[in-house]
């Protein structure tokens, strides 16, 4: 059985880049493999490696697996990144699947030809549905869950930055998640994500938007 995490999918951050921070949190290093071409896809397709036909796909522990929800938790259950029993773990997951919402609104901007007219209403929601969740469960506690890092708190970090790169001042009136950014920013494994060189990827551009539609012709 290898021992090396491999995880195949586009140059971009997608849906693999939850992935990435998680892994790159719990000290794992992992290699990529970058889809370029239809054909690269379409092998994977023949040799059953995607079972519903879909990227990220990520190989670990002998299996191959896709679905990123399924793939975080299998990596935060592995790397004691989740809750210590079902009360915490759905707390957990609540936290978790609020903002890969979140995120898939601006993941998805790219994709949209009127993406700017966008902007603001992915602004509102944030600042009035998701933040202020966040806010309210870091008032009495470092972390969202159990008093310790899971990976509900990676995601709020990557969810947070990627906020700022659109709206850099949208955490102004949110001083609990603020100081949870720097406190996580301190983080041996995640400080070393975070610095230039690492695996984490930048903002997405159009040229991956026409790479993905060639590749998995949609």
């Amino acid at each position: 059985m290898s021992s090396k995490v491999v995880l195949t999918y586009f140059n971009g951050r997608g849906k693999m880049e939850s992935i990435r921070w998680l892994l790159a949190t719990a000290g794992v290093e992992f290699e990529e493999v970058f889809l370029t071409t239809r054909e690269e896809y379409l092998k994977l397709l023949s040799d059953g490696a995607l079972m519903f036909q879909q990227v990220p796909l990520v190989e670990i522990d002998g299996m191959k697996l896709i679905q990123t929800k399924a793939i975080l938790n299998y990596i935060a259950e592995k790397y004691n990144l989740h809750g210590k029993d079902p009360k915490e773990r759905v707390r957990i997951n609540m936290y978790m699947e609020g903002l890969m919402d979140l995120m898939e609104m601006i993941m998805m901007l790219i994709f949209q030809p009127d993406a700017e007219s966008k902007l603001a209403n992915i602004q509102t929601k944030a600042k009035e549905r998701y933040l202020p969740v966040f806010e309210k469960a870091l008032s009495s506690c470092d972390y969202l869950v159990g008093g310790r890092l899971t990976c509900a708190d990676v995601l709020l970090m990557e969810c947070s930055l990627m906020l700022e790169e659109k709206f850099p001042d949208v955490l102004a009136d949110f001083p609990k998640i603020k100081a949870f950014q720097k406190r996580m920013g301190k983080h041996p494994t995640i400080e070393k994500f975070l610095q230039p060189g690492s695996q984490r990827k930048p903002p997405s551009d159009d040229s991956l938007v026409q790479l993905a539609r060639k590749v998995l012709a949609f």
